[in-house]
């Protein structure tokens, strides 16, 4: 799939070019570009639909021409807009380096933001790819009635995700289709209904398994139209459709659903192809120095800085209050639901790199440091997290490093993308993994089935963190961390599953605290948590409880407020407002509060 990804973006690149020597040639249809009699046939339609897998990277082909922004503006992580924005990290850096992420982390951006109309372009420009399939479709007659329903099938589910993207950020959003000649369009209906019915086409229509394993299969359109039921609050559809989805389903390849043994292993472009993966977003390193980079540069900005070895560019620093959710009760391994930054996790805050520090010997959730990069432990196989000196300010940004999103020194050659100014990658972006379909089982199932069942999905995720096989160990020699890693574990780790009926017996609220806590630690750094606040309903009560303990600690925060009804969407961007002009009024309408 990454192959042939690149190839059909080297195409589109030069869609559009035109050269003309004289008049005749003014003529002629443009030398390059892709005219309909070009692409109406079976292959034109194959390269249209792996050109609308290719918009997922958020690039756009990485040519901001065709609709895109910055890499990190629109990447499909959502690492602006879902994790910091829902406290997981701070921006990192320093207060003076892409300033237009302060306002988004602390609530006051308003409609001219430039992030926003990036974000905005970049997944219409998927939209505008599905929709061109979809319309070539129709037209082409050298097809099978098979391979036109597969064709469409995926088509529409890539259409799906674009525009449950754009709902999840503005909620009133123009619904634009394969049939739609007027393209200036109203936010003025709920497009849930639209985005549900192409995720069922997708579902009732794919394959279990493909040929090429970056395409989606009828099981991941399946857990996606579940995770659609469960932002609509349908839980019983969602309860029903996720546990199927968890009993029965396969990766694209074919691998029966469940979790990696090891829990790094999600992160790791070797072991890409493996059974946690529902959905994901293709990253390749280095396919052609000459041509567009295919690597994952969303996240070309959040590598640790200074001394290190990245170079660039110390954003997405994790926040304190993130991994004070990391410890856990020293008798029973379970996390602190209510109170955690009561029992907060020693840091290196203000001790300079050749100062001592203890690292923290309470027990902790060894999800952390597959998460967060803290001073003493090992950071991957690059060394010992040395803290201060590779941050950039540590003031501002806090005590922590990025780590989800960093390759490996062993594989560096093959995994980094040295066709970019910044660390661009090979690791892929998960939109969907095993686990979180598991939590969001047991998070409908709570809300609409057996909170029995909700505590077993809820174990299986806590199981695998509980199994030393994926801890994170000590090095053999801290001064060779390429020699390995010994038996000795970094810290003190300590993690069990619920007791037997916890959740059955101390009924559905504590059984959703305990949900929602376990997403919050297992999908960290992922881009989820802004969401997932929002649709708790929670995210004011969340939010401003970690203002007031961040923002004494790091400067970044303060002052962030966060007010229910206005800062559950975010503003539309006032570009695309001033677009929508028609008759002296704009078509777009802007969301309340802003």
């Amino acid at each position: 799939m990454k192959k042939s990804t690149y190839l059909l973006l080297t195409v589109l690149f030069f869609t559009g070019q035109s050269f003309f020597s004289c008049k005749k040639a003014l003529e002629q249809p443009p030398l390059g570009s892709l005219t309909k009699e070009i692409i109406t046939n079976k292959n034109g339609v194959n390269n249209l639909l792996i050109g609308a897998y290719a918009a997922l990277d958020g690039m756009a082909g990485g040519n901001t021409s065709l609709g895109g922004g910055d890499a990190w503006a629109a990447s499909p992580s959502n690492w602006v807009f879902g994790a910091i924005a829902g406290g997981d990290a701070s921006k990192g850096s320093d207060g003076s380096d892409q300033p237009g992420i302060d306002p988004i982390a602390k609530f006051y951006a308003d409609a001219t933001n430039a992030f926003f109309n990036s974000k905005w372009k970049a997944l219409y420009e998927g939209v505008k790819r599905t929709n061109d399939v979809l319309l070539i479709l129709s037209l082409a007659t050298d097809l099978s009635a098979e391979e036109r329903v597969q064709i469409q099938a995926q088509a529409r589910f890539l259409r799906a995700h674009y525009y449950f993207e754009l709902k999840k950020m503005w909620n009133m959003v123009p619904w634009i289709d394969e049939t739609t000649t007027v393209f200036n369009q109203p936010n003025n209906a709920d497009i849930w209904p639209k985005i549900t019915d192409d995720l069922k086409f997708a579902y009732d229509n794919l394959p279990a398994t493909q040929s090429e394993i970056g395409r989606i299969n009828k099981w991941g359109a399946g857990a996606y139209l579940a995770k659609a039921y469960l932002y609509q609050h349908k839980f019983k559809d969602s309860r029903d459709l996720f546990d199927v989805v968890i009993s029965s389903g396969v990766t694209s390849s074919g691998k029966k659903y469940e979790l990696n043994e090891e829990f790094a292993d999600n992160f790791k472009p070797s072991k890409e192809d493996n059974s946690e993966v529902v959905f994901a977003i293709q990253m390749s390193a280095n396919v052609d120095a000459s041509g567009p980079s295919m690597g994952n540069n969303g996240d070309m900005l959040n590598f640790p800085y200074g001394e290190s070895p990245f170079g660039c560019c110390g954003f997405f620093q994790p926040s304190v209050d993130l991994v004070n959710h990391f410890r856990t009760d020293e008798q029973t391994g379970l996390p602190y639901l209510n109170n955690y930054n009561d029992h907060a996790i020693a840091n290196d805050m203000g001790i300079k790199g050749g100062e001592a520090f203890q690292p923290d010997q309470g027990t902790v959730d060894p999800r952390l440091d597959w998460t967060a990069g803290r001073r003493g432990l090992p950071y991957l196989d690059w060394g010992i997290y040395p803290g201060e000196p590779w941050i950039r300010d540590q003031r501002y940004g806090g005590p922590y490093g990025p780590k989800k999103n960093i390759y490996w020194q062993a594989t560096r050659a093959t995994d980094e993308d040295k066709t970019t100014w910044a660390p661009g990658s090979a690791i892929n972006y998960l939109v969907i993994r095993f686990a979180d379909v598991l939590l969001m089982g047991a998070e409908a199932e709570a809300q609409a089935g057996s909170l029995s069942k909700a505590q077993e999905y809820v174990d299986i995720v806590r199981a695998r963190a509980a199994n030393p096989i994926g801890w994170v160990y000590q090095y053999k020699d801290d001064e060779n961390p390429l020699g390995g890693f010994s038996t000795t574990p970094a810290a003190n780790y300590k993690v069990n599953e619920y007791p037997a009926g916890d959740f059955s017996g101390k009924g559905k609220d504590y059984a959703l605290s305990a949900i929602y806590f376990e997403r919050k630690i297992e999908l960290a750094m992922e881009g989820h948590r802004f969401f997932d606040l929002v649709r708790w309903g929670i995210a004011e009560t969340e939010l401003n409880a970690y203002f007031n303990y961040q923002g004494k600690i790091t400067s970044d925060v303060r002052n962030g407020k966060y007010i229910k009804g206005k800062n559950d969407i975010y503003p539309i961007p006032q570009r695309q407002i001033d677009l929508s002009r028609a008759n002296g009024a704009s078509v777009l309408k802007q969301n309340t509060g802003y």
